[in-house]
C-alpha cells in the first residue's frame, strides 16, 4: 500500500487526548496507521487534497442489526411499539438464509460508510435457513469496513413464554459451540485488526439466565467482549422484574454482564443505581437515539451517563427500527435529543461527534480506531464543507452536527479509500442494489 498524503485540510478536529482542532495541517498515513499530524509535510505516494473540508475520525457505530436492511418501513410494524414490532418482523425474518444476510450486510455497511463510518459493529442474533455469521463478515471484507459482528441468539420461544417463533430459536448447546467456531475462526485480536467477534445473547427477553452466563464465561474463556440489549423500553423493566424479581441492570450484573468488556445497547431506563454501577465497573452504552424515538421507547439519560464517567457510544440500531443507516444524524440527533431533556447547552455539536468517534471506539475496546493521532489507524472521514449546500453559511463549519454535511467526501479505512467523492470505490453499488430489490420482492410475496 502506497504512502498517502492528506494535505491543507481547512480543519482537523482529531479527538486527541487534548481534543485538539488544527488548521491548514496534513496528515501522512503509512501501513494502515497514520504516521504524522503537521503542516507542510511530503511524500512520493499519493496526495489527496483537502482544501475546503473538516476532517475527523471515522465514526464508530456500536449497535446494529445489519440483516434488517432488507425489511425497513414494513406496514404491520411502522407504528408498534418494541414487542409488537418484533411479533410482526419476526415472520419475514424467519425467510432469510445467507444471500440475504449478506446482501442486508453489505447495503447497511455501504450506507453507514456513505455516512463517514470506518467502524461498525453488528448484532446478528437469528440464524435461518443456513445463514450463518460469515456471511455478515465476507460483507464487510469485500467492502472494506472494520468491523465487529457479534455472534447473537435466542433460545426461548413463543412455547417456551419468549417473543421469537419457534423456527428462530437455536438449542442452547449449539448455540455454545457455534461461539466458539466463529471466535476460533474469525477473532483477530491484534491491534489494527479488521474484524473482532463478540459474543451476544439477544435479550433477557429471549434466551436463559444459563446462557447468559455460560455466553459470559466463555467470552471471558476467548478474550471476546460481550453485549446483549438492556433496559430498552418500560416493558422491558416490566419484564425484568416479573420474571427475574429484579430490574435490568441488577440481572445484568449478577450474571457476570458487567465490566470493560461489556456494553449495552439502548438503557434508555437505566437508573441512578444502575448508572453508578456501570459507572464503576467500566460496562459501556450503545445509545441508539433514532431507533427509540422510532419505537417510542424513551430518551437515554446520556447527559447523566456522561457526566458520571460512564463510556457511551453511537448505534444506527436496525433498520426496521430506525429506516436510515446514516450515522451523522445519529449523532445530530444524540444532540437534540439532550438539549430537549436538559436545555440548550446541555450537549455541544463537537460532544456528540465525540461520541460517534472516541466513544464509540472506546467502548468497543478499540483505542486504536476514534482519534487522529500518530500510531493510530488510518481510519479518517473528510467532510467538503466548502461547496456542500448543507454548509453553506455557516460561520463554524467544524460544526457539522449543525450545519452539515451529512454526507462524506472520502473515507479512508486503515488507509484505503472505500469512499471517493461520495461514492463506493470497493463494490458495485448500483448491482448490490438491484440484488436487494430482487430479495425483497421475494420476502414480500
Amino acid at each position: 500500500m502506497p504512502e498517502i498524503l492528506i494535505k491543507n485540510a481547512d480543519t482537523i478536529l482529531t479527538m486527541d487526548d487534548n481534543r485538539q482542532e488544527l488548521h491548514g495541517a496534513d496528515i501522512l498515513i503509512r501501513g494502515g496507521q497514520i504516521v504524522e499530524i503537521a503542516q507542510g509535510l511530503t511524500t512520493t505516494g499519493e496526495i489527496h487534497d483537502a482544501s475546503g473540508c473538516v476532517i475527523t475520525p471515522g465514526l464508530v457505530n456500536t449497535h446494529h442489526h445489519l440483516y434488517q436492511t432488507l425489511t425497513r418501513a414494513v406496514p404491520g410494524g411502522q407504528d408498534a411499539l418494541l414487542f409488537g414490532w418484533l411479533q410482526t418482523l419476526y415472520p419475514i425474518w424467519a425467510r432469510f438464509g445467507p444471500d440475504e444476510m449478506f446482501t442486508s450486510a453489505q447495503i447497511g455497511l455501504a450506507e453507514l460508510a456513505l455516512s463517514g463510518c470506518t467502524l461498525s459493529s453488528d448484532h446478528l442474533y437469528l440464524y435461518p435457513n443456513g445463514a450463518r455469521l460469515e456471511d455478515t463478515i465476507a460483507a464487510a471484507s469485500e467492502l472494506g469496513i472494520r468491523f465487529h459482528p457479534t455472534r447473537g441468539a435466542m433460545s426461548i420461544s413463543e412455547s417456551d413464554g419468549g417473543l421469537p417463533p419457534d423456527s428462530l430459536v437455536e438449542r442452547e448447546k449449539d448455540i455454545l459451540n457455534d461461539m466458539i467456531r466463529v471466535v476460533d475462526a474469525f477473532h483477530d485480536p491484534s491491534e489494527g485488526s479488521m474484524c473482532r467477534v463478540g459474543l451476544a445473547p439477544c435479550s433477557p427477553f429471549s434466551v436463559s439466565r444459563d446462557l447468559m452466563r455460560d455466553a459470559a464465561l466463555l467470552a471471558r474463556d476467548k478474550g471476546v467482549m460481550l453485549h446483549t440489549h438492556l433496559a430498552e423500553n418500560d416493558e422491558d423493566i416490566a419484564y425484568s422484574e416479573a420474571q427475574f424479581g429484579c430490574r435490568p441492570g441488577q440481572y445484568a450484573e449478577e450474571l457476570g454482564w458487567t465490566g470493560a468488556d461489556v456494553w449495552h445497547a439502548h438503557c434508555v431506563k437505566l437508573d441512578g443505581v444502575e448508572i453508578d454501577l456501570f459507572a464503576r465497573t467500566g460496562t459501556g452504552v450503545a445509545h441508539c437515539p433514532c431507533s427509540n424515538c422510532r419505537l417510542g421507547s424513551g430518551i437515554a439519560p446520556v447527559r447523566t451517563m456522561r457526566d458520571k464517567g460512564v463510556k457511551v457510544g453511537l448505534g444506527a440500531d436496525g433498520s426496521a427500527s430506525n429506516d436510515n443507516g446514516n450515522l451523522m444524524l445519529e449523532a445530530r440527533q444524540a444532540m437534540l435529543l439532550q438539549r430537549v431533556v436538559n436545555g440548550a447547552d446541555a450537549m455541544s455539536a463537537r460532544e456528540a461527534l465525540e461520541i460517534a468517534t472516541r466513544g464509540g471506539a472506546d467502548v468497543l475496546g478499540r483505542p486504536d480506531c476514534g482519534r487522529l493521532m500518530p500510531g493510530k489507524r488510518a481510519d479518517i472521514a473528510v467532510w467538503d464543507t466548502r461547496t456542500s449546500l448543507e454548509s453553506a453559511g455557516s460561520w463554524d463549519p467544524a460544526a457539522l452536527l449543525l450545519a452539515g454535511p451529512m454526507q462524506v467526501k472520502h473515507l479512508f479505512v486503515e488507509g484505503r479509500q472505500i469512499v471517493r467523492d461520495g461514492q463506493i470505490t470497493t463494490i458495485d453499488l448500483p448491482r448490490t442494489i438491484e440484488t436487494q430489490k430482487r430479495l425483497a420482492r421475494a420476502l414480500a410475496q
